[in-house]
């Protein structure tokens, strides 16, 4: 990144900006196909998001990893759990969001990178950081203070947390790029959301054809408000440092939390604010110590340059190639709601 123009850095940010806000600001969207229900929304946006993706993979002429993942029995395996992990993810969000639980929702996406980490615990057996465990712990407090605010569990916010949780650490060990992988996850859920429409149409309940050609073209949309911010996001991801992008994945939560309040006028009683308060000082807790690793790295990476070569060590320079990433706290994946 060192050698880019300040050009391209900002033609970087504002991709960045422009994907994380569209991600952000898509709850005004999923309204506006109703009567349509949550299911019959998401069967179409998997379908046209095909499409999509399918048309700029022939415009980019990029077809070279179908036919090595397709020699890949395990990495299919994982291409379908991601498929089946972002569904429910899809799903769920939607429904949330014409349901009139966006503040909720938006919730779910501010502990996921809490949730990201104890699952790297958990699952890969990595090890955190006493900051990091303050944070998870502080967290979990705020989790039980919402629950009492809700009256139960919010199973939104953790439903769609844990989902996009997982799906991060499928495709962790899947390793596709953006349209890639959205176009080998969009064709695992092809055929069943096809099937799905077809029945629908066939019991006079789609309202694709009923609702007038308007209806049917923001149905058709969903394709493109799925594949646009991934092209955005692609094209920040190589243009500004992955420690912008982390801090950058905010925005989108913190636009579906001001939707919620100011747009949906959903009722935020004391014990909700006490549990987000809980939540973004977790999220504080978590970027200080990633930035602050993240520049102790760099510290020691000049250190060792300035060094005689011989004291160099792989390790040290190993670790400090990895500032930027570290920074960045858990990587933000790319297909958002």
């Amino acid at each position: 990144m060192a050698g880019q123009s300040k050009g391209e850095q900002r033609t970087g940010l504002l991709n960045g900006f422009a994907a994380y806000g569209m991600w952000g600001l898509v709850p005004l969207f999923w309204p506006l196909l109703k009567p349509a229900g949550a299911i019959e929304i998401l069967a179409h946006r998997m379908v046209w998001s095909l499409a999509v993706v399918g048309v700029a993979l022939v415009v980019l002429r990029r077809w070279a990893w179908l036919g090595e993942l397709l020699r890949q029995p395990r990495k299919l395996a994982l291409v379908t759990v991601a498929a089946t992990v972002i569904t429910v993810n899809w799903g769920v969000y939607i429904w949330s969001v014409n349901a009139g639980h966006v503040v909720e929702a938006s919730l779910g996406y501010f502990i996921n990178p809490l949730v990201t980490i104890a699952l790297g615990v958990l699952v890969l057996k990595e090890r955190m950081r006493p900051a990091q465990w303050a944070a998870v712990g502080v967290a979990f407090a705020a989790v039980i203070v919402l629950t009492i605010g809700y009256g139960r569990p919010p199973w939104i916010s953790l439903c769609l947390a844990f989902s996009f949780g997982t799906y991060g650490l499928v495709k962790k060990k899947v390793n596709l790029g953006g349209i890639e992988s959205l176009a080998a996850e969009t064709a695992v859920q092809f055929l069943p959301a096809l099937a799905y429409l077809l029945w629908l149409g066939a019991h006079g309940d789609a309202t694709f054809a009923t609702q007038g050609a308007g209806h049917a073209a923001l149905l058709a949309s969903t394709g493109v408000v799925t594949a646009l911010p991934l092209v955005c996001f692609g094209a920040a991801a190589i243009r500004v440092p992955l420690s912008t992008l982390g801090l950058l994945q905010y925005l989108a939560p913190v636009f579906q939390f001001l939707l919620g309040i100011l747009y949906f006028h959903e009722a935020m009683p004391p014990a909700r604010w006490a549990g987000f308060a809980l939540v973004w000082l977790a999220l504080s807790l978590l970027t200080f110590d990633a930035l602050r690793t993240a520049r102790r790295s760099a510290r020691t990476l000049r250190a060792e340059i300035n060094a005689p070569r011989n004291t160099i060590t792989t390790g040290t320079v190993s670790a400090a190639r990895k500032a930027d990433s570290v920074a960045a706290g858990p990587d933000p994946v790319d297909a958002k709601p």
